[in-house]
């Protein structure tokens, strides 16, 4: 022991120190902090990121080597592109489709100014990029990877090289093959060049591919002669060609193509290439009417643009595409197309449409006959597929879809809706009552609506101002009561009746409840109203109408969603409606069409009548129990006289010169007896609804009404802001002639269903114009 230690050890109390001892730890016990620690120095995560960098430039370089830009010229492009072919549903050819439309122009016969709105619109930084946009291809890589496609991101130079030397599938690899040819052709050609084979190359829909195609397709004019205004909406357009197209957008589409058009001249005034003064001076420019493409006459058209929209729509969803992306996919693509479509059933429609009204056309002597278009679909409720379509007299005459347009108003055909939301909800009256078939509300005519007890500035009349009193559901739907309804919508409530037409079929996305559409006042279209009496038809299972039964290309097949979804609402309530629509054939506003009509062979039918405001719109949507079918008839005036312009939305009154009474076009008239021409020579005679229900017409026989006096006073023809002297409740029932509520029973008296003004035409439709705009 050394001196220092024993010193040390005398302090401790004379004792020697222990020696220390290395602490020993079991193999793999080391702290856990401590491995991580070593684990991930700083040294370590920078050379593994330095690595991967070296690894994906080194990867870069040789694609960069490896890949060379692809021999592509007009004619090799051209020669991608091949007619897709269409089939009935037993295998025969419909029509062919996919003649390219392509005139190639050179760069100096397109104005300067035009060519900067296609540079505006979609890569502003193009005459100074080398090719590429790295963040927006960064992007594009990563949504192809992760299965949502590429999403925009794509300079001017990209797009051309995927349009002229690529195809539009979403891969990882045809991305960096992509990037690779575009650096590429960025060094090799000038940028004049790469603008003039984009604007070559593009699709314009219409079946217009280049810029010149499309100056003719859109404003009749060659290239060298556009505007900058129809620059704008031509660059606007390669967004969503055919969502875009003026000719056949909706409402929403016209908004955001408008707003895509001012997008691109702000965007030129920013760049200095358009003078500010201008631009405030420059007006939209409204395209001319599209020409057919040949092969596409009669109906043919209409089924192959709903094909092909229907396609399309599964590749943006199935592969992430952009609706452009989708559409350069399927137009002309070698597409074999089997429909739905049944050729005997659709040729009964044709001549359904033809013997019902287009014969009984004559615009020569009745100017009204050239303002109306009918459109019809039929759907087989159990399939959902749509076995017949009818889009018009003539594809090469009127290029917008009948069938597929929703730019009018449903009208009552929207009422049953209401009913099933009532049902589905339980809905009760203001006075407490769960609302059914036998439930009794005030059918006064321009009866101020309530809610919660207060009147809420809403009073509809029903047509010619006909006053009913106090009638059953039955009776109301029957006779079609927009007073009885506008209640109805306000007990269920607005927002719940809306949730529940979304349920249906219908497209409300972009609709604020308002008491106005308890009348039918939003747009939709028979392919829409199929679709929604299709799935109360088929017991509440959503149905939504499908006319592509298969689509191949090559080796490659699309498999298309199952027409037939989940229950939306159930099944008590979609078969109480239909009990109740019943009634509406064999005692209402249909009975003269459809109850009586001849060729009527046994069919239980229900179904019900709808006319719009001023006459501009009438449906008949109706169904038995193995097929649905709505038609539509619609006034759009075929040319510009005065105040009205081609295509405004008129008054069909006096159409064909052979309506009753007032001349006025009614959902029991045109409509329903084209509906039964087709219906009853399609349609099993044996077939019978299997409803689950005690309620309504089809399980209960219609009670006989039981005459009253008289009311010594005519309601008030316009509704005060004052409560009524004598209360007229909306589901209360007179003392002497309350209905049993048992729903077993039939009630043994009836309040009072007789008219206190003289009722309308026995093939009339109790509704009368209202202003669209009450209820705000």
């Amino acid at each position: 022991m050394g001196r220092a230690e024993e010193r040390r050890a005398r302090q401790r109390g004379g004792h020697r120190a222990a020696p220390r001892r290395r602490s020993r730890r079991a193999p793999g016990k080391n702290d856990g902090k401590s491995f991580i620690r070593r684990l991930f120095t700083w040294k370590k995560l920078l050379g593994t990121f330095l690595g991967v960098c070296l690894l994906g430039i080194g990867g870069f370089i040789v694609l960069y080597l490896v890949v060379d830009v692809p021999d592509g010229n007009a004619a090799a492009q051209a020669a991608k592109l091949q007619s897709n072919v269409y089939k009935y549903s037993n295998g025969d050819v419909l029509a062919r489709d996919g003649k390219v439309n392509r005139e190639i122009v050179d760069l100096s016969e397109v104005p300067k100014d035009v060519r900067n709105t296609f540079v505006a619109a979609e890569n502003k930084t193009f005459y100074n990029d080398a090719g590429i946009d790295l963040k927006g291809t960064a992007r594009g890589v990563f949504n192809t990877l992760s299965g949502k496609g590429a999403q925009g991101g794509s300079t001017i130079t990209q797009q051309y090289v995927k349009n002229y030397y690529l195809s539009q599938e979403q891969t990882v690899s045809r991305k960096l093959q992509e990037i690779v040819i575009s650096l590429k052709v960025d060094r090799q050609m000038s940028k004049d060049d790469i603008l003039a084979g984009y604007l070559n190359t593009s699709y314009f829909g219409r079946n217009a591919y280049g810029i010149q195609a499309a100056a003719q397709a859109y404003y009749r004019v060659d290239a060298e002669d556009l505007s900058v205004e129809q620059g704008a909406y031509l660059s606007a357009l390669l967004q969503a060609p055919s969502t875009y197209d003026w000719a056949v957008a909706s409402e929403t589409g016209k908004k955001l193509v408008k707003e895509r058009w001012n997008y691109v001249l702000d965007n030129m005034v920013e760049m200095d290439w358009l003078d500010s003064a201008k631009r405030q001076a420059m007006e939209f420019p409204v395209p001319e009417p599209p020409k057919a493409a040949a092969g596409l006459e009669g109906q043919k058209g209409y089924l192959v643009e709903l094909a092909n929209t229907q396609l399309e729509n599964q590749l943006m969803k199935q592969e992430g595409l952009s609706r452009s992306e989708a559409e350069s996919q399927v137009k002309g693509q070698g597409w074999t197309i089997t429909l739905n479509i049944d050729k005997k059933k659709q040729a009964q429609l044709e001549k359904a449409a033809k013997t019902q009204l287009i014969s009984k056309l004559d615009p020569e002597k009745r100017p009204v006959d050239a303002d109306i278009q009918a459109g019809a679909v039929s759907v087989d409720p159990k399939t959902g597929k749509i076995v017949a379509l009818y889009g018009g007299a003539d594809y090469f005459k009127h290029y917008r879809s009948n069938a597929t347009r929703t730019d009018y108003q449903p009208a009552s055909t929207f009422k049953p809706v209401i009913l099933a939301a009532a049902l589905e909800n339980k809905a009760k009256t203001q006075d407490g009552t769960t609302i059914g078939a036998r439930t009794v509300y005030d059918g006064t005519s321009k009866r101020p609506v309530v809610a919660d007890g207060k009147k809420i500035g809403f009073a509809p009349p029903n047509e010619d101002d006909v006053d009913y009193g106090d009638v059953t559901v039955q009776t109301a739907t029957n006779k079609s009561i927009n007073s009885v309804f506008a209640q109805m919508g306000i007990d269920v409530g607005l927002d719940k009746m809306m949730e529940t037409a979304t349920k249906l079929g219908m497209d409300t996305a972009d609709l604020t409840p308002r008491a106005a559409h308890t009348l039918g006042t939003m747009g939709a279209s028979p392919l829409q109203m199929a679709g929604v009496y299709a799935t109360l038809d088929n017991h509440g299972k959503k149905v939504t109408p499908t006319l592509i039964a298969s689509a191949e290309q090559n080796d490659r097949t699309i498999k298309m969603p199952d027409p037939i979804g989940e229950q939306v609402i159930s099944r008590e309530a979609a078969d109480t409606v239909t009990s109740v629509l019943t009634g509406v054939v064999d005692d209402g506003t249909a009975r003269k069409s459809v109850r009586d009509n001849p060729a009527r062979d046994g069919q239980e039918v229900a179904g019900k009548t709808g006319t719009s405001d001023f006459g501009r719109s009438a449906w008949f949507t109706g169904y038995t129990p193995d097929m649905v079918t709505s038609v539509g008839l619609f006034g759009e005036a075929a040319k510009t006289k005065g105040k009205v312009k081609e295509g405004d939305q008129v008054d069909m009154k006096g159409a064909t010169g052979t309506l009753p009474g007032k001349g006025r076009v009614n959902g029991g008239g045109i409509p329903a007896q084209i509906w039964a021409a087709y219906m009853f020579g399609v349609t099993k005679t044996d077939a019978e609804f299997d409803l689950d229900t005690t309620q309504g017409a089809g399980v209960e026989p219609t009670p006989t009404p039981t005459p009253t006096q008289q009311p010594t006073e005519t309601p008030s023809d316009e509704p005060t802001s004052e409560e009524p002297t004598s209360e007229a409740p909306t589901t209360s029932q007179p003392p002497s002639q309350t209905p049993s509520q048992t729903p077993s029973q039939t009630p043994s008296q009836t309040p009072s269903q007789s008219p206190t003004t003289s009722p309308p035409p026995e093939d009339g439709d109790p509704e009368d114009p209202i202003d669209p705009g009450l209820g705000q």
